[in-house]
């Protein structure tokens, strides 16, 4: 069925378009509300439901929460278990060295934050907005970006469901819907698809650095009791990663004797077989990191991409008909690993722009007043002072990056400002990578079934589900490609970053076959930033398929 067959799209009209149920979308949707109480809004979600996408550590700053609901504190919120004790250690081998908490930049402390699971804070923001009138819509896939004559954005459409993995419409297909309004708001997330769109037509980027990525990968356990430690915040660096790879742990303890187990490694990493999976499995076997999980259980699994270059490489934020928030623009505080906090900063501070100009009678133009604004707002004064982390990090590696990013941090913190100015970050990720020729082989241990796990289980744990006979959403534009380079000079490293098991090469009398498991995409994005040509591309797949995170 050609397009010009398909049934015409059913269009719903509102004020305003929010693309993305995380922090920055619900805030902003709350904020409006607040704003402009008869401003219509609506929020589309790829998710089966609010916060089944969502993964976080998470430590959460409530400075945004403060702002947006100062009564929260006096209610029923997720948010239970305040920030006891903090921890910093850098590990070797077989032992572990805990670095004295003076030494640590004050803007390191995690005093006055909570542990939570943003999941759960998510769903708890979702019924705010809705209470306020916010009409909210999971398992619906903001698929394509819809431009008037000018060239603006008006509105998204969402995925058409029911067709088969040919194409065609199936029995049960059903059109995807056009929610259009005076202004278009984007928070999907890191590396979000309509963002990448966006962020290519209008030159978001231009003249600033290539953003940079690591990839989170997080398990929920329940402990023994007598292990569990309500509040406490671990954090730590060096083993099982060398110090040339980028990266570190949290292990953070919740309520109701439940823990959070992670692994972030820096997608800039050289070698390309280097497997961030089983690092992470390889981590929990540490002396000072497995007695924590004897006698536990491992409840979940889940992995996504994480934006980390900070104050250089945002972009900008406006575009005709709308703005970035959130992840998709790019505002975590990488040594803090924290950004949910500075989502909802983004999406609140874009909410009053938007209210503002609708105020106003405008529509459809370019919000340049919040583009101005975020650098100089609380956003950008916490970016700020951390701007030089990551560059250091990538060119004198873990021990000296963190030693002279560390007393970077000291000198922002004591001076106002950084000596050596702002540092670039150089290459993009997937740029970074080595060929096979040039690096080492890692010979990665077997996992036990009690701490460390393969591959298989893990996904499961992530309730990942995608209707089966639907196109294959990952889109590989040169198949040669693929196999002469991806393969043949990066030993197929897909199926080694991939924390999914999507990728495979399989090796037969005919040569090598590359295999995508897309039922098995945890929508972590990182194929769409490491593949070493950008010959891979992640879009969305029907709405709510992909993992169901329960308390991540």
């Amino acid at each position: 069925m050609t397009a010009d067959e398909l049934p015409a799209r059913e269009r719903m009209e509102f004020d305003v378009v929010i693309v993305g149920a995380g922090p920055a979308g619900l805030a902003a949707a709350i904020r409006l509300k607040q704003r402009a109480p008869d401003l219509s809004v609506v929020i589309v979600e790829k998710g089966s439901e609010v916060g089944a996408h969502i993964l976080s550590g998470a430590v959460i700053d409530p400075v945004a929460l403060d702002r947006l609901l100062p009564e929260w504190r006096s209610e029923e919120t997720p948010i239970r278990t305040p920030v006891t004790e903090d921890r910093f250690l850098y590990l070797g081998p077989a032992g572990s060295v805990r670095l004295p908490a003076f030494v640590m930049p004050p803007l390191m402390s995690n005093h006055g934050n909570y542990v939570v699971s943003l999941g759960n804070v998510c769903r708890w923001l979702a019924g705010k907005a809705e209470a306020l009138g916010v009409e909210i819509y999971p398992g619906f896939a903001a698929a394509e970006l819809l431009f008037d004559e000018s060239g603006a954005v008006i509105g998204v459409a969402t995925g058409d469901m029911g067709v088969g993995r040919d194409g065609e419409p199936g029995p049960n297909y059903q059109r995807g819907m056009e929610l259009v309004g005076r202004y278009t708001l984007i928070g999907e997330g890191a590396r979000g698809s309509l963002a990448k769109q966006l962020i290519a037509r209008f030159g978001l980027s231009e003249g600033r650095e290539p953003q940079k990525f690591g990839l989170g990968i997080k398990e929920l356990w329940q402990v023994d009791p007598a292990r569990h430690r309500p509040g406490l915040v671990q954090h730590s660096f060096g083993w099982p990663l060398d110090n040339s790879t980028g990266g570190g742990s949290f292990l953070y303890h919740l309520e109701d004797n439940q823990v959070v187990v992670g692994l972030v490694v820096h997608l800039n990493y050289r070698n390309p077989y280097l497997s961030p999976f089983r690092e992470f499995q390889r981590f929990k076997t540490h002396p000072a990191i497995a007695p924590l999980f004897e006698g536990g259980r491992r409840i979940s699994y889940g992995a996504r991409a994480i934006t980390e270059g900070g104050w250089q490489s945002v972009p900008n934020l406006a575009f005709p008909g709308g703005a970035l928030i959130g992840c998709s623009a790019g505002f975590v505080n990488l040594p803090r690993i924290k950004g949910s906090h500075n989502a909802m900063l983004s999406g609140m501070l874009a909410a009053d722009h938007v209210a503002a100009a609708i105020g106003a009678g405008r529509a459809h133009d370019t919000l340049e007043d919040y583009e101005a604004a975020w650098r100089g707002s609380d956003i950008g004064a916490d970016l700020a002072r951390v701007k030089n982390v990551k560059p250091l990090w990538s060119r004198l590696g873990t021990f000296g990056g963190i030693l002279a990013g560390g007393v970077d941090m000291w000198a922002s913190t004591l001076f106002g400002g950084s000596p050596i100015g702002t540092l670039k970050h150089g290459k993009a990720d997937f740029a970074a990578t080595e060929p096979a020729a040039k690096a080492r082989v890692i010979d990665y241990p077997k996992p036990d079934g009690v701490v460390s796990f393969d591959l298989a289980s893990s996904v499961f744990l992530s309730n990942t589900n995608h209707e089966e006979d639907q196109p294959v959403h990952l889109k590989v534009a040169d198949s040669l490609l693929q196999k002469t380079s991806e393969h043949d000079v990066f030993a197929g490293l897909s199926q080694r970053y991939c924390p999914a098991g999507v990728y495979e090469w399989i090796e037969g009398p005919e040569g090598p076959r590359y295999q995508i498991n897309a039922q098995n995409c945890v929508h972590c994005k990182t194929c769409d930033i490491k593949d070493p040509n950008q010959n891979i591309t992640w879009t969305v797949p029907e709405g709510g398929g992909g993992p169901n995170y329960p308390n991540m």
